[in-house]
């Protein structure tokens, strides 16, 4: 019996029905376009192909529009649309390829006659279909038979909500530390590409995500209908991990998104038309501006022999499908995808164990499964890829991972198909809590947050993601501190990139000869709301006395209670003295006013003042008088004002460091 790779693989015991049926002939085909000559669009008017939103997106990331932005010369289509016998399915700007289906023997030489056709490649076989159902390979699977059915628990722990079943899946991952602080993924649009979404549309999982409209779009890219809910039931499962929202029964990891239901994969067969499908739908998605794909589909092995992957040919830079992914990346999305689930490998097939396309994509995160005790399943692909590079990227429970059911209870199954969607919705709730995070940061702090990120192999990656350590290492990658010094006076200036209404604030500073910092001020949140870009801004005063060297601050981020996260400190030079102490004003007294030739000064026991200077100016702020070192408290000066003209003047009281004490107007008559 033929060893399959599809994702479904990964859940249940795959049937495998083998039909006696030669394929006949290739139907469908890829047309690859030498050029996009002649076309309408420009890089620089970008709005005529792209969203404001997909346009942000890039914006944000500095990501350029380029040449693979723009969509395929509308003139190429109409000339291959009308060939007789031909059927355009669907097509991909980013390769600028057209996937056609042929009926007619004279269709592929008039095509190929075409000057801007670079070739014309195969995709897929015949289909013939009786009774509604494919009898080339028959790929069904009975999920709800072989799932295990698990009795629903009650979340006892202090969280946002009562998981239930899921609990543990997110609780590997700490995952309800995002969710508490409010990031569970409002506002985040993802795609999901899959087999089918069978439930979706009624399921009791879904009630909140229907009921808020964060279901966005569906297509059907096998059938080339809206309709998802009517077909294979591997995207449901997948899908309830992520956006399931029963409380007490199931939630899953990022159940406040926005989703694109996308159908790509057609279970009854396996060629590389369902790569182009992926394509094209997430075309689709990066043109209406998502921000994640979570993809539990992958490709090794086909139906022809002629079609399938060499581990040579799995290194992150050779499918049509891991190019498109890259490009994705590229265009600003996080993409991430299950790893594969041909881990125990095959005796027929060298270099089988490693993992499929597109998981091998130099720029996505892949995703292996492992135990709920953080250990690889036997079953979870390899890596690394062919050329060398880390993979999996990170791992996710993938053994025993809790489902919804169509009848809406909970259930269990495994395989990376499973690991991957836990993984891509709680990378989701980060997008939110890490907006001015590009796509590689996110991966890049997911990695990081392993605690076993210094020693990756190739089983775990770089490991379990730990969801608090990455949200603390993604707002230090974009923190900004700024502090300025006058004489003794600092400013402290801080900006983060989000903020929850459950977040606070110590200033810590440690003096010259100190070796421990000590809060001196407490900021506490300015809003109850999930904010971006938030700028704080304190003032200190350096205590009088303190020896000149290096002063340090840092700031002490309290999240939820918790005060153990810190902003790196950032040490000034004080290199001049001051005088700190708190003046009383009130002991000072200028008379009189108005004056005719002599103005006096008075000063107090309790003035607090040392020393002190005068500085007085006329209405021009010319200085008729200055004395730089007049006495301390309970003195008294006189000065005398005979030559100086009528009208108002200033006196200024300085201490001596430098900062005005008191100034006050008076009138010479």
């Amino acid at each position: 019996m033929k060893t399959y790779t599809k994702y479904f693989a990964l859940i249940v015991s795959l049937i495998v029905l083998h039909s006696t049926t030669a394929y006949c002939q290739y139907t469908r085909y890829i047309v690859k376009l030498k050029n996009k000559g002649g076309t309408p669009h420009s890089i620089a008017n970008a709005t005529t192909y792209l969203s404001q939103r997909a346009i942000s997106r890039r914006s944000k990331q500095n990501i350029s529009i380029d040449s693979t932005d723009l969509p395929i010369t509308p003139r190429y289509l109409d000339s291959i649309r009308a060939v007789p016998g031909v059927t355009v399915l669907n097509y991909s700007k980013w390769l600028n390829q057209v996937a056609i289906k042929v009926t007619n023997t004279t269709a592929l030489p008039k095509i190929n006659s075409f000057n801007f056709v670079q070739i014309t490649q195969p995709l897929a076989a015949k289909t013939i279909v009786t009774n509604g159902l494919s009898t080339t390979v028959n790929k069904l699977y009975t999920p709800i038979t072989t799932l295990s059915n698990i009795t629903t628990t009650t979340t006892t722990s202090n969280t946002l909500f009562n998981y239930g079943n899921s609990a543990a899946q997110i609780n590997i991952h700490n995952g309800a530390f995002l969710h508490n602080l409010g990031y569970t993924g409002n506002g985040i649009n993802m795609a999901i590409m899959d087999a089918g979404f069978f439930s979706y549309a009624n399921n009791q999982g879904l009630d909140s995500a229907r009921a808020n409209n964060q279901i966005k779009e569906t297509w059907d890219y096998v059938d080339n209908e809206p309709n998802v809910n009517n077909d294979d039931s591997h995207g449901w499962f997948c899908m309830s991990i992520i956006a399931a929202n029963r409380p007490g029964i199931m939630v899953g990891t990022a159940p406040k998104a926005n989703y694109y239901l996308y159908r790509t994969e057609d279970v009854y067969s396996e060629y590389p038309i369902e790569e182009q499908n992926w394509i094209a739908a997430a075309e689709r998605a990066d043109s209406i501006g998502v921000e994640i794909f979570s993809t539990s589909l992958g490709y090794l092995d086909f139906d022809d022999n002629a079609f399938t992957y060499s581990y040579a040919q799995r290194n992150g830079n050779f499918a049509m499908m891991t190019r498109a992914a890259d490009l994705a990346a590229k265009k600003g999305i996080l993409v991430c995808n299950s790893a594969g689930n041909n881990g125990n490998g095959n005796p027929n097939y060298v270099d089988y164990k490693y993992m499929a396309v597109p998981a091998d994509a130099d720029s996505i995160l892949s995703v292996g499964a492992c135990t709920f005790g953080g250990v690889s399943t036997n079953f979870s692909a390899w890596g690394p890829t062919f050329s060398g590079r880390i993979k999996p990227n990170v791992t996710s429970v993938g053994l025993n991972t809790t489902v919804l059911a169509f009848d809406g209870t909970a259930a269990s199954g495994s395989g990376t198909s499973f690991s991957n969607p836990n993984m891509a919705g709680l990378a989701t709730c980060l997008l939110q809590a890490l907006p001015a995070l590009s796509n590689m940061q996110i991966i890049d702090v997911l990695q990081r947050s392993c605690p076993t990120y210094a020693t990756p192999d190739g089983r775990l990656g770089y490991g379990v993601p730990n969801m608090k350590a990455a949200y603390v290492l993604g707002l230090k990658e974009k923190f900004a501190q700024q502090i300025t010094i006058n004489n003794c006076f600092v400013n402290v200036q801080y900006t983060l990139q989000s903020e929850s209404g459950k977040s606070g604030y110590n200033l810590q500073r440690m003096l010259p000869g100190q070796s421990n910092f000590t809060t001196i001020k407490s900021v506490p949140t300015t809003t109850q709301m999930i904010t971006n870009n938030i700028t704080y801004s304190i003032r200190d005063t350096i205590p009088q006395g303190t020896a000149y060297g290096q002063v340090s601050y840092r700031i002490q981020h309290i999240v939820n209670n918790d005060t153990t996260f810190f902003f790196s400190p950032t040490a000034i030079g004080y290199t001049q003295g001051c005088n700190n102490t708190t003046y009383n004003t009130n002991a000072i007294s200028i008379a009189p006013s108005p004056f005719s030739n002599q103005l006096g000064i008075y000063l107090g026991a309790t003035t607090g003042i040392n020393n002190y200077a005068i500085r007085i100016s006329d209405s021009k702020g010319a200085i008729v008088y200055k004395n730089a070192n007049t006495g301390s408290n309970n003195s008294t000066l006189l000065i005398a004002t005979d030559a100086w003209q009528r009208g108002a003047y200033t006196v200024s009281i300085i201490g001596n460091n430098g900062k005005i004490i008191l100034a006050k107007k008076v009138i010479k008559q």
